[in-house]
């Protein structure tokens, strides 16, 4: 086995569930330390998190990722259990195989590599670590990033080990990820019954056409960077569970995921603009989850580029798709971010796997990118 394959099954033996992390950053942090890197770990809550970094001065290079992982579902439904990491037909089962401890494990193997190949590098080499970015995401990497701040900690280039290939390892990078806003929309009424409708208001009714006028909505037209915004509602409930009574509010859950070309404050006040066209009485909660980034062409686009072009002989491709990730917490500083792991095609799934023939060229990569911005 490789160093990678062998320590990616190791922290994948660990049932390290949202917020858990159950010894991974342990595991992590005595590699680093023995390369020697200083640790700090930052627990806030409930949630483990650490900073390592090896080197005073500038540019300062972080890798970034989370030990936790998503609920397994029913196990009985696995191929194999899914927190004892089987090999079977050249891939690695388990949870997290791919979201994200495999990177975790490349990125480990990479630097200890790098380090023994050119100890007198320039700048410094990061590790940003938490155990909650799979949960309500409020106690690690964004708390993590506040912490140092108020130290003037400096953060130059950041990869996120995030699964953003598709069709094969390295093919896409995301250099950047929409933003993403949530609202709790509800729409007051009249309790009644339904025979009796004279003498209730019907909520249901009385958004029906508002919220078809909020999903015909044309929010933006994207730019050469994002697509359009998109509006989803994710949710919608009423009623006591039976057929005679007439609902008295209305819930609504639904979902902006917007690009650049618009901002929260706006897809807010548009959407307010819209309610208000109508005659009901209604309330609405707001959450941002995050802001929209993006990493332009540069110095760490190029070297990532260059990487996976010199590991796997291919050109990548750019993308700001998908959901969003802890690199929203982490751009607002100033720093470049992109992200680069393994396939995501059965993140989150049942029977989550890694191709293993992937471990050691997404470690490459990794050191690959070290060479480029280091040496």
């Amino acid at each position: 086995m490789s160093e990678t394959l062998q320590l990616a099954i190791d922290l994948l033996s660990r049932a390290s569930v949202t917020p858990a992390d159950k010894g991974c950053q342990d595991v992590m942090i005595q590699r680093l330390e023995a390369s020697g890197f200083s640790i700090e770990r930052l627990t806030f809550d409930d949630v483990d998190n650490f900073w390592a970094i090896k080197g005073s001065e500038s540019p300062v290079i972080v890798f970034a990722g989370h030990t936790d992982v998503v609920p397994t579902g029913p196990e009985s439904a696995w191929l194999h259990p899914p927190f004892s990491p089987t090999i079977d037909q050249g891939k690695l089962y388990a949870r997290g195989a791919a979201d994200m401890k495999s990177s975790l494990a490349a990125m480990i193997v990479a630097c200890e590599q790098f380090i023994a190949q050119y100890p007198d590098f320039s700048g410094s080499i990061a590790f940003l670590i938490t155990s909650d970015e799979e949960g309500p995401s409020i106690n690690g990497t964004v708390k993590v990033v506040e912490y140092l701040q108020q130290q003037q900690q400096q953060m130059d280039y950041c990869i996120v080990g995030e699964p953003s290939s598709t069709q094969q390892l390295g093919d896409i990078i995301k250099n950047g990820r929409r933003g993403s806003l949530n609202a709790k929309l509800i729409v007051h009424g009249t309790q009644g019954h339904v025979a009796y409708p004279h003498l209730a208001n019907n909520p249901v009714h009385s958004a029906a056409q508002a919220l078809a006028d909020l999903c015909a909505q044309t929010w933006d037209q994207g730019n050469q960077y994002f697509p359009p915004t998109t509006f989803q509602i994710s949710n919608i409930h009423a009623g006591t569970g039976v057929s005679n009574v007439i609902p008295g509010d209305l819930e609504v859950l639904f979902n902006f995921r917007f690009s650049t070309a618009v901002t929260d404050t706006l897809l807010k006040q548009r959407v307010e603009a819209i309610l208000q066209c109508y005659p009901f009485e209604y309330s609405i909660e707001w959450t941002l989850s995050g802001q929209p980034f993006l990493t332009e062409q540069g110095k760490l686009v190029s070297a990532c580029q260059n990487a996976i072009k010199r590991a796997t002989g291919i050109d990548t491709q750019l993308s700001t798709s998908g959901g969003t990730s802890d690199g929203r917490f982490i751009a607002p500083t100033g720093t470049q971010v992109v992200e680069i792991g393994p396939l995501n095609a059965t993140i989150h799934q049942i029977n989550e796997y890694i191709d293993i023939k992937d471990l050691d060229p997404l470690s490459k990569i990794y050191q690959y990118i070290l060479e480029d911005i280091l040496l």
